[in-house]
């Protein structure tokens, strides 16, 4: 195979100015304020199909040059998270820029959906334009680009399991995730399961001056906070009834092959501004934050929070509560142990509503399959070292619903950095990641190929 560099020097301009704007459409999913934005987004791309959904529409395009070839399926989203809080970013969340950072010297794309999941998205695009400009794409290809991965994926599994045969492929291919840092490639072999749910408390039938009902009637917000805070125990282990029963402890030889990843405490704890790490006792911080479950508020209210004071006591509070799970945890009866705790240690005097929003089942690559061996050759041949297999903490719900649908193994090719601050203020791509991905991408498809020839 030519090299794609030549190409992406002479387009380089060109790539990054594409990107840019695609970043400028606000496409957040989560908010159906912004519903006109997702479709423009979707819309926005030519010679593609785009299928309508119950929910927002999925970008679907092909090339197939011949059936007796293998097909590679790209998955990705052009939805963001919400950018709030806005205060924090240094520039708005949709008016794309470039600047320099200590981590990224040829600068970084600042924006909302810059690396998740835009900018790597948009990287498959430009392979297989420069694979099909040059004459060197050796295989079919199909595209599948949805609108809804940030709230669930739910019209995703709707259009699914009605396409099974438009959808048919060999391997999956999504780059959603990262890599160890720039001069240390990695492969993410494993995701972890999601199980999202929204809690209420309800106290009086109003809100009450805190001075004539103080101490006299339950405050839903202290009673949700102590509620929240008895889900860990001295050692930050979740205390839900049956929530590790299914979790399957690896074994001290495997531990060992873990820590052999390269990790600096100190610029974990820099990088953070934080004096301390802070987890579940017994494990280090890369098996925290990848092999083991965790169960995290991520949003809590109630009450008078504008300026000033008001002395009232809420008639409700409420939180959004994510748990990610890990291989053979089942999400959905995670939600209902949640549930059933959670309600169970409601004391009287309040009510307590629990409401599932979304989840998904944890996954893991094998590396020995033959989509592992190609993605293991690809990064060979541009970072000049071999990559490292390593586990992520996030979770890409669809990825288990890909192989139970379409009977195909996902390789999870991601160029990203844990420091590029995805659904925070400051969400950044680097230029260099976002042209290495370009480089490296055409690659798999020709080594993937050769290895189906074999």
């Amino acid at each position: 195979m030519e090299q794609p560099k030549d190409y992406i020097n002479q387009h380089k301009d060109r790539f990054l100015n594409e990107l840019l704007e695609l970043l400028k459409i606000p496409s957040i999913s989560a908010d159906s304020a912004y519903k006109d934005d997702v479709i423009k987004t979707a819309e926005g791309c030519d010679t593609v199909e785009i299928c309508e959904t119950p929910g927002y529409p999925i970008v679907y395009g092909e090339k197939i040059i011949d059936p007796k070839l293998p097909t590679i399926l790209v998955y990705g989203h052009y939805d963001v998270q919400p950018p709030d809080p806005l205060y924090l970013w240094d520039s708005p969340p949709f008016e794309p820029v470039i600047k320099k950072t200590e981590k990224h010297p040829d600068g970084a794309i600042f924006a909302r959906g810059a690396c998740d999941d835009k900018g790597q998205m948009y990287m498959h695009v430009k392979a297989l334009e420069f694979m099909t400009a040059n004459d060197q794409l050796p295989c079919n290809v199909k595209f599948m680009i949805e609108g809804e991965e940030e709230v669930g994926s739910e019209s995703l599994g709707w259009f699914v399991e009605r396409n099974r045969e438009k959808l048919a492929n060999d391997v999956i291919l999504i780059s959603d995730t990262g890599m160890i840092a720039n001069d240390v490639p990695s492969i993410t072999t494993g995701l972890r399961g999601l199980s999202y749910v929204e809690v209420a408390v309800t106290g009086p039938n109003r809100d009450l001056h805190s001075g004539l009902y103080g101490g006299a009637v339950a405050n839903p917000i202290n009673i949700l906070t102590k509620m929240i805070a008895s889900l860990h125990d001295e050692n930050n282990h979740i205390t839900i009834p049956g929530f590790y029963d299914a979790v399957e402890e690896l074994s001290a030889a495997e531990r060992a092959k873990m820590a052999e990843a390269p990790f600096s405490l100190d610029a974990y704890q820099n990088a953070l501004e934080i004096e301390s790490v802070y987890g579940e006792h017994g494990y280090s911080t890369n098996e925290r934050n990848s092999i083991r479950p965790t169960l995290d508020v991520n949003g809590i209210w109630g009450g008078y929070t504008g300026e000033g004071a008001k002395t009232v006591i809420a008639s409700q509070a409420f939180a959004k509560i994510s748990m990610r799970l890990v291989p053979d945890q089942n999400w959905e009866e995670i939600t209902e142990l949640f549930k059933n705790h959670f309600e169970s240690i409601a004391p009287k005097g309040v009510t307590v509503e629990v409401t599932p929003h979304h989840g998904g089942q944890a996954y893991v690559t094998p590396i020995d399959s033959m989509g592992y061996k190609a993605a293991e050759k690809a990064y060979s041949e541009t970072f000049g070292k071999t990559p490292i297999p390593q586990r992520s903490g996030g979770s890409i719900p669809i990825v288990a619903l890909f192989e139970k649908e379409l009977k195909s193994k996902t390789i999870l090719m991601g160029f990203g950095l844990d420091s590029d601050a995805i659904h925070s203020p400051n969400e950044h791509f680097g230029v260099w990641n976002y042209l290495k991905g370009i480089e490296t991408i055409p690659w798999f498809y020709h080594y993937y190929t050769e290895l189906f020839k074999d």
